[in-house]
Parts: structure tokens; sequence; C-alpha cells
């Protein structure tokens, strides 16, 4: 069976999400054990694996109780706040799981934490808090400097790329992201989308990188009218990447 990638609602606005082949299943960041636990009862699922993004509560919160239920391996940062991991990888390290058939290549990506690594393997990237859909992560422990390079990092990887990432956040981000540009046609074109999406109930991921590239104002920095958005919010920020970022990383965050 082709792999599956499935999105397990937690919490409030979170995604656990489950990869799999219809026999075994790899979580990635459970922020609660009870649902991702009936999500496999339910679909006669045997977990295999567990991927963690970063020690954030909520995306390790479930983490014991779902070893409790099953001993698997355990791949995420070198970080003691998350002491459940037995594979620890950081950057440009590459590990296969055999069950669901799957290769990562790893991705260091501090920002939101110091700590938060990113999953691809050239098809999905598994984002965590670091890049959401037509947003990125707050900064709780890195610089605006940091949180660039890292999502500069993205700058190899194919547009067409599947962006999964923790939280369910993209209307307000595109809701965001017109204050920043009222005029990308992408951005409105995705706002709508999301919209629609969730006044169906359904859910607005994956992305893709290009249709980020296009609209999210955090891979957008050197573009022209970002530049100019900046400048009209913090006169005198320059065309500076980094501070742009800062710029627009802080108007988000101040509402």
């Amino acid at each position: 069976m082709p792999l599956s990638i499935e999105a397990i609602p937690v919490l409030d606005t979170n995604y656990v999400w489950a990869l799999h082949d219809g026999q075994s299943c790899v979580l990635v960041d459970p922020g609660s054990a009870d649902e991702p636990l009936a999500y496999l009862q339910n679909n006669g699922l045997e977990m295999s694996a567990l991927l963690i993004t970063h020690h954030h509560p909520d995306h390790t919160a479930g983490v014991n109780a779902l070893l409790a239920h099953s001993k698997v391996p355990v791949w995420g940062p070198r970080d003691e706040r998350i002491a459940q991991v037995s594979h620890p990888v950081g950057e440009g390290d590459r590990f296969t799981i055999d069950q669901p058939s799957l290769a990562f290549e790893v991705l260091e990506t501090p920002g939101h934490t110091t700590s938060h690594i990113m999953f691809h393997d050239g098809r999905h990237l598994i984002s965590g808090d670091t890049l959401f859909s037509i947003g990125c992560g707050r900064l709780f422990e890195g610089t605006p400097a940091q949180m660039l390079h890292s999502l500069d990092k993205l700058s190899g990887l194919p547009d067409e790329l599947k962006v999964y990432c923790g939280h369910e956040y993209t209307v307000d981000n595109c809701r965001f992201a017109r204050q920043v540009e009222p005029e990308n046609k992408a951005l409105q074109s995705r706002l709508a989308e999301a919209e629609r999406l969730r006044e169906n109930d359904q859910i607005t991921l994956p992305s893709t990188l290009g249709g980020e590239r296009a609209a999210n104002p955090f891979l957008r920095v050197r573009e022209p009218a970002v530049i100019e958005a900046a400048n009209r919010r913090e006169p005198g920020t320059g065309n500076d990447p980094a501070a742009v970022f800062g710029v627009i990383r802080r108007w988000k965050d101040n509402g």
C-alpha cells in the first residue's frame, strides 16, 4: 500500500501527523496520546516510531503514554528537555524507518526553539512550528536572523514538496499576510481556499513549498513589496533580510 499521511487533531489547533502504509504507523509530535491511540485502534494500525520536532508540551505531552502502549524508537533533536528521544539527530543526518518505508534527512531550524528540527524526504516536509502555512513560529528562543537562516535552508528544496506543519493557523496567517502584501494574488487565492475549507470543517494542510514561496511573507522578505511594507511599519528598517524579517515577525506578534 502506498504511504498515507493523515492529520489527527489534538488540543485546540495541533495536528499529530500519522504516516502509515495500512499496517505500520509513524506518529509526529504527539501533544496528546488519547486521540492517536484511538486513531491507531480504529484503523487497525501498529505504531512503529515517533518523530519529534521540538520540546514544547503541545508536541510532546503524549509521548510517555504512547511509549507505555508500545515501545518504539523516537527520533528527535539533541535536547535534554526531550528525555524520551532514543535516536537524537541533527543537521544533515539521514535515517530510515523500515515500516512504513521512510527515509528522512534532518534540518536543524532554530528560531522557534533553539533545538527545533525538521524532517524531509524530497517529497514531504515535516516542519513542526518552524514553517506554518503562510506563517512561521514565534521566536521563543531564537532571533530573527536565526529563524531566517533556518527558513533559507528550504531554498534548495522543490516547489512541489508538501508541507506538513504542526498547527491549523492558515486562515489567521493569511489575514495577517494580507496586511503585508494586499495585492498578492497567490495570497488572495490561498485565503479564499483556506476559508472555504475551514467553513466545511476540512483542514488546510498540507500546503506546498511553492505555494508558501508565493504567499508566505516570512519566505518573501527579499521581495520589494515586503521590504516596502516593513519600512512603512518601522521606518528606517532598510532592506537587510533579517531586519525585514524581524519587523514582520513583530508586526504579527503585536496583532
